[in-house]
């Protein structure tokens, strides 16, 4: 396949998620935009979605909710879309919340955003329930089952049909404040990103005019950005069905029954995947058959024969048959995985992003990319290298209309985080002279040695990772060691204990001495994670770590 530049998509230049909607509305018209595939779940299309947004919009400015914060907190649903913008095209002010936090951490984030009121799911009774003992420290919370909103939806048609004009009536402009987002808290510490319909629909824009897709499955939770941009924002622009998962341990099982052309991901996904297609191989006696069609397909794609379908029809088929194209990002993506996913026929597509540039700020196109890069930028934005050294690695800034308004009441963090016009993210990388962004690794996660050199723990993690029974790794600095902590998969590989002590010694022999392991851990249970998958990091190195110690 050659790799060239790919024209820009033929997308509007749509400037509030009012505009998505309206779009979405007069081109998928009545073709299916939501669908969960639950027992007695009728599908959504775009034109009823439409029509049960502006009802929920009218239902929360008839309550008198108008420009307040109003929590959202669930597993992902058609009733949290629909909610989500109705909150937001009202002109009020969607929080999403993380439903892996604990009560507590709750509380605060709701106390923190001035929240109104929240549409919640009968999981979460519980929560609610200790909310309202929390009492006068916490505002006034009206509280909407999302499995009762169709009594939501009903006031508002009665609302409507009284000749309501309150949806249609209000400001909702490319400034207006659409949401404010918790930051999954890797670090231990969640800021509120406020994030405007301006920052949302740029950034949603740019990134549709740079990547195209068809049907999508929804696995990444709803309170995340990444899910927005790729998938619940980009099926309006695009007029394809997003189907909707309540639980990423569902993957291949959804894969199979609704057999999308494309799903977003972050790279723990990706590997799960990868790693599952060579466990099934070896499970059926076929790993070396595998390994076979790999070095046929990729001496085929040299002359321009691509048999990829057919090479891996039983990966394709074990996929859901239809799956093109994997949207990642988060995290590091490994190289190595990359080009053997694309030489069975998926292409990873890698980007970067962060919740402040809402999130998307670059992406590998679909016909334009580099393996290991995470793509060029979007033309919504500028990234600029800050401080670049001899190699070209400074902090990444970033400058466009899709960065943020700022942390919501916390002015000191907002002006820290910006240099002028530029935001800067915090992450490291370098630019290659085609304006490819590489990624190479987390300015606060830096190891730096005595003397004065940086390491960075997701170079050395990617490659400890492609170790057949490495399940999880983390690297940190522990006692002026470079340690590496490790899950592995000692089911499938019960000799895996044993065979580490000399697979560390191999890697430490093929790497520089100062990106040296000399101190491994080894973990009974896997991290704990947000729930996009990134692994806390701020726990790591904590005295409750289970498992032994190896010096090394």
């Amino acid at each position: 396949m050659k790799n060239r530049p790919y024209p820009y998509y033929d997308i509007p230049d749509v400037d509030t998620l009012r505009g998505l909607i309206r779009y979405g509305e007069e081109n998928g018209g009545k073709h299916t935009i939501f669908y969960t595939g639950r027992q007695n779940d009728e599908p959504v299309s775009f034109i009823e979605a439409g029509k049960k947004i502006r009802v929920v919009g009218s239902f929360l400015l008839g309550h008198g909710y108008t420009g307040r914060s109003i929590a959202l907190l669930g597993e992902n649903s058609t009733e949290w879309c629909l909610s989500y913008f109705g909150i937001t095209n009202s002109g009020n002010v969607a929080v999403p919340l993380d439903k892996e936090l604990p009560q507590e951490e709750l509380a605060e984030l709701v106390r923190h955003c001035d929240c109104a009121a929240i549409f919640y799911s009968e999981k979460f009774r519980k929560t609610i329930d200790y909310f309202d003992s929390l009492g006068d420290a916490l505002p006034a919370i009206a509280h909407y089952p999302l499995a009762e909103l169709d009594a939501c939806i009903a006031e508002g048609e009665r609302l409507l049909a009284q000749g309501s004009t309150a949806f249609d009536d209000a400001r909702v402009g490319a400034d207006t404040l659409a949401c404010i987002v918790y930051t999954s808290g890797t670090s231990g510490k969640s800021k509120g990103v406020m994030l405007t319909h301006g920052n949302l629909a740029s950034d949603v824009v740019a990134t549709c005019k740079c990547v195209t897709a068809r049907n999508t499955q929804i696995f990444l939770p709803m309170n995340h950005t990444f899910s927005w941009a790729s998938a619940m924002f980009a099926a309006f622009l695009y007029s394809v069905d997003a189907h909707i998962s309540s639980n990423m341990k569902r993957v291949v099982k959804d894969l199979n029954r609704n057999h999308p052309q494309n799903i977003s991901a972050v790279p723990l996904m990706v590997e799960m995947l990868h790693k599952g297609i060579w466990q099934n191989a070896r499970n059926q006696g076929r790993e070396g058959d595998l390994k076979r069609a790999l070095f046929f397909s990729r001496a085929l794609m040299k002359v321009g024969i691509d048999l990829r379908k057919p090479l891996f029809k039983l990966v394709h088929q074990s996929l859901g048959g239809n799956l093109e194209m994997i949207i990642c990002g988060g995290a590091a993506l490994d190289e190595k995985l990359q080009r053997e996913l694309f030489d069975m026929g998926i292409n990873v597509i890698n980007g970067y992003g962060i919740t402040e540039c809402s999130p998307v700020v670059a992406v590998n196109r679909n016909n334009y990319f580099r393996f290991g890069s995470v793509g060029r930028p979007l033309p919504c934005n500028r990234v600029m290298i800050h401080d670049s050294d001899e190699n070209g690695i400074g902090e990444i800034y970033v400058a466009g209309s899709n960065v943020m308004k700022g942390y919501y009441k916390d002015p000191e963090a907002t002006a820290e985080a910006f240099d002028g016009e530029w935001f800067k993210t915090g992450d490291y990388g370098r630019l290659d002279k085609d304006g490819f962004l590489y990624i190479t690794g987390r300015k606060k996660n830096l190891i730096i040695l005595a003397n004065g050199k940086n390491i960075s723990p997701e170079e050395l993690e990617q490659k400890l990772g492609r170790i057949e029974y490495v399940k999880e790794v983390a690297v940190y600095e522990e006692d002026k060691d470079i340690t590496a902590e490790f899950y592995l998969d000692e089911e499938q590989f019960p000799d895996a204990k044993e065979r580490l002590d000399e697979d560390v010694k191999r890697f430490n022999c093929k790497m520089p001495a100062s990106k040296n392991i000399h101190r491994v851990k080894l973990r009974k249970i896997p991290f704990e994670k947000t729930t996009t998958m990134k692994i806390k990091r701020y726990l790591l190195n904590a005295k409750t770590t289970s498992g032994t110690k190896w010096e090394g």
